[in-house]
């Protein structure tokens, strides 16, 4: 985050409430499973698998989030300096196809295609061939703003405007997670039917604004 310029900061901020939107309403749908955050997925399986519960779901939902990022990443790959509208736009088909499978009530295709897309958003941002911004989970993030507060508390973290700004832009993605929740969990609990199609508009419009930024991270 703090190497990006400030579109760029803003842009990532945007596509982690959509995150966030997402996985929210996943959530909501998925009887407290999740579409993006694989951790707790994980713990989800390893507690099945420990107590004898079903363990196919968090399985599933870890298998299609891995395939997601696949995809991702195969098309972020062979779109070379399009690669941000090009993932972007296959995040939008995959939530519009959420939407419509929700509308068919085909409850399990909805699913996949929403941990498929969330998988694949997080090709989004590469340096190197590796993410450079994690945009689906933010463990991270919360780890390098308490990294900055203890260096701040020793009155280190705020010795340049670089070190304050950095913990700050993670806070702040963050913070474009968990809005982007509460808009999902908002919407899914008073119009689930709209929910889906929401996000793949927001992700239609992020397809269109990457346009404008450069390839590079």
């Amino acid at each position: 985050m703090n190497r990006m310029d400030r579109s760029r900061r803003r842009f990532a901020m945007a596509l982690a409430g959509m995150a966030g939107f997402v996985d929210a309403a996943g959530y909501l749908s998925a009887g407290g499973y999740f579409v993006s955050f694989m951790s707790g997925n994980t713990t989800r399986l390893g507690v099945a698998l420990g107590t004898g519960a079903g363990a196919a779901l968090p399985a599933l939902l870890i298998a299609g989030f891995v395939a997601g990022v696949t995809a991702g990443a195969l098309v972020a790959l062979r779109a070379g300096p399009w690669r941000k509208p090009a993932v972007l736009a296959l995040v939008a088909l995959l939530l519009l196809g959420a939407g419509a499978m929700r509308a068919a009530h085909l409850h399990g295709a909805m699913l996949a295609m929403l941990v498929l897309a969330m998988g694949a958003l997080n090709n989004t941002f590469l340096r190197g061939g590796e993410v450079s911004v994690g945009l689906t989970y933010m463990t991270g993030a919360l780890v390098k703003i308490g990294q900055g507060i203890a260096q701040s508390l020793l009155g280190r973290g705020l010795l340049s405007r670089g070190q304050e700004a950095a913990w700050a832009n993670w806070l702040l993605l963050w913070a474009g997670l968990l809005g982007g929740a509460v808009l999902g969990a908002w919407f899914q609990t008073r119009l689930p039917m709209a929910c889906l199609w929401i996000a793949g508009g927001w992700a239609t419009l992020m397809a269109a604004l990457s346009l404008t930024l450069r390839a590079e991270g």
